[in-house]
């Protein structure tokens, strides 16, 4: 499985503009800019969509988790909080308000560390990085 999303910037880093287009387009030409990355304009920016990547990854890995104990979650509401600083994505803390009836404490603090080790996400935070390009094409 492949998933794809393009970003297309014109102008310069600080008083350029850009968009963000996903292949499902939940985002089609969604707006993102240095403002709406270091101040408060209004759109996106690549730290927002890893908070919310990382968010539902581990909300899915968790009810997965949980549904292979016999176990269904009500409710997982989940926030990712990443620290962005000196231009480097420092931390991601998720905050977890959970419904599951059922489930010893024990199990379930299992459970979500295994869901914290094991999303997809949390492994791509420690990613190999690459780089396909062209030129001028």
């Amino acid at each position: 499985m492949i998933r794809k999303a393009t970003a297309v910037w014109n102008g310069t880093g600080k008083e350029g503009k850009g968009h963000l287009t996903t292949a499902s387009n939940v985002l089609n030409k969604t707006q993102y800019s240095f403002n709406t990355r270091f101040e408060d304009g209004v759109g996106t920016n690549p730290e927002e969509l890893i908070a919310a990547a990382h968010a539902g990854c581990f909300a899915m890995k968790l009810s997965f988790n949980l549904s292979a104990e016999g176990l269904t979650p009500e409710e997982l509401d989940v926030t990712s909080n990443i620290t962005f600083e000196e231009g480097t994505l420092k931390k991601s803390h998720l905050v977890l308000k959970a419904k599951v009836a059922g489930v010893t404490e024990e199990k379930f603090a299992e459970l979500v560390k295994d869901a914290e080790l094991n999303c997809p996400i949390s492994q791509a935070l420690k990613m190999e990085i690459s780089v396909e390009y062209t030129l001028n094409s």
